[in-house]
């Protein structure tokens, strides 16, 4: 079996990202840190119920399988 590659979120780190996870949930929040199997540390995370209505969450990790997609809110430079 060929060992995964480590996701390439280094780009991101520090950067305000939203998360859509399964179940159609939006999660938005600063990166603080990640793993090999993309889970994910978020900071000042807050839930997305609508456009203008969240929930705060604070301090949040985010399990990798639930992720379906990441989205960059903030320019991404080198």
């Amino acid at each position: 079996m060929a060992k995964a590659a480590a996701p390439e979120l280094k780009q991101c780190m520090d950067r305000r990202l939203r998360l859509e996870l399964n179940a159609n949930r939006h999660i938005i929040g600063v990166l603080r840190g990640y793993d090999a199997f993309m889970n994910v540390n978020l900071e000042d995370a807050r839930e997305v119920i609508s456009e203008d209505e969240f929930i705060p969450m604070g301090h949040t990790v985010v399990r990798g399988n639930s992720i379906v997609m990441i989205e960059a809110l903030e320019p991404l430079g080198k």
